[in-house]
């Protein structure tokens, strides 16, 4: 008698796993997320183990987000002027005590920035990812165009940074991989009127494609365009990489406005942003947000959180705070009372509710 041998399931992926770690988190409710949480704050800068979030409530976000802008032209700083060595080992320390970890990347303009450098931590505008005058960018990367050659190199670079996030016993950190955000805009030169539907996609992939061929089977790829208002599954799939390219459907979404209309327009994204989520297995989250200088006080308990209360989002990404232009909470601002009253509503999820009981794993 033939007795048939079982076929061993081939082991998960590090992205497989933070997947299944979101899907489950989800389950408890959202988690709260701060761009460069652990460099600065209003008061301070690169002070260990400071935060304005947990200054603020005493736990760190759940999620934090940094951004690799500047590596792909051999910078030793990013865009916003943080050592990449920094990023490389608050990362890790992030990981390690039990946080999400989500990257996004705005390169330098390829046909405009200078070979190394050259904007000495100042965005705006020649050379830099908003830089937006030449409507031909994305074709020069694209194979046969002029700047492809340059472009192989400069994704390498990120491949490279990549491979170098691994535990202490060398295994890859996951991380939510957050490339051409907010592509429906035209702010940055991958935008909406910066380039073809057929030329983002082709960008999309040849990015995917060889971070993939570099073994990064840690990365979960997020798709997030810019808050709308007026989606419907024609527009959105127009520049939609497919179903096998993306794992979460995320979307930035600042006040940038009245109230009213930031209510209306979120609202109407997320039930369809949820919709298609549900409907084609896809996380979901809120990639960016935010009310600059926070000029409401009670803007997150009675702005936000009812809105996201009513969809099934994995986490929301407070952007950074940085002198000037902040978006998250701060010991001594006028918001802190109302940042703390979202820190103790049960479905808002911080640093201490999602991490694994000693000798668990999510």
């Amino acid at each position: 008698m033939m007795v048939a041998c079982k076929k061993e399931e081939a082991p998960k992926t590090a992205a497989q796993q933070l997947a299944e770690r979101l899907e489950s988190l989800r389950q408890k409710g959202y988690m709260m997320g701060h761009q460069d949480d652990p460099f600065y704050g209003l008061t301070w800068e690169y002070q260990a183990d400071s935060s304005d979030v947990k200054n603020t409530c005493g736990d760190y976000p759940a999620v934090m987000g940094f951004d690799l802008g500047g590596i792909e032209v051999g910078d030793a700083k990013n865009l916003d002027s943080v050592p990449f060595t920094r990023i490389h080992d608050e990362i890790i320390a992030h990981h390690e005590r039990g946080g999400i970890v989500t990257i996004s990347w705005h390169p330098r303009n390829p046909k405009t920035t200078a070979p190394r450098g050259g904007l000495d931590g100042q965005k705006f505008p020649e050379g830099s990812a908003w830089d937006v005058a030449d409507s031909t960018i994305v074709a020069s990367i694209l194979p046969g165009g002029s700047e492809f050659e340059k472009f192989q190199t400069w994704m390498k670079r990120v491949g490279d940074f990549l491979l170098t996030l691994k535990t202490k016993d060398g295994q890859p950190v996951p991380v939510i991989f957050r490339p051409w955000h907010e592509n429906n805009g035209s702010w940055f030169w991958w935008g909406e009127k910066l380039c073809t539907d057929n030329e983002f996609q082709g960008l999309w992939c040849m990015l995917q494609d060889e971070l993939n061929s570099r073994g990064l089977t840690n990365l979960l790829w997020s798709y997030s365009p810019n808050l709308d208002g007026k989606w419907n599954e024609e527009r959105f799939l127009a520049r939609y990489p497919g179903n096998e390219r993306v794992t979460l459907i995320g979307e930035d979404a600042y006040q940038w406005g009245t109230e009213e209309n930031f209510k209306r327009d979120l609202t109407a994204d997320l039930k369809f942003l949820s919709d298609f989520a549900q409907k084609n297995g896809k996380l979901l989250a809120m990639t960016e947000c935010g009310l600059k200088n926070m000029t409401d006080s009670t803007w997150w308990s009675r702005v936000l959180k009812p809105i996201m209360d009513q969809y099934p989002i994995s986490y929301f990404l407070l952007w950074r705070n940085y002198k000037e232009e902040f978006f998250g909470p701060a010991p001594n601002l006028p918001c802190a009372a109302d940042f703390r009253k979202l820190y103790e509503a049960p479905n808002t999820l911080f640093l201490k509710d999602i991490q694994p009981e000693k000798g668990t794993s999510e």
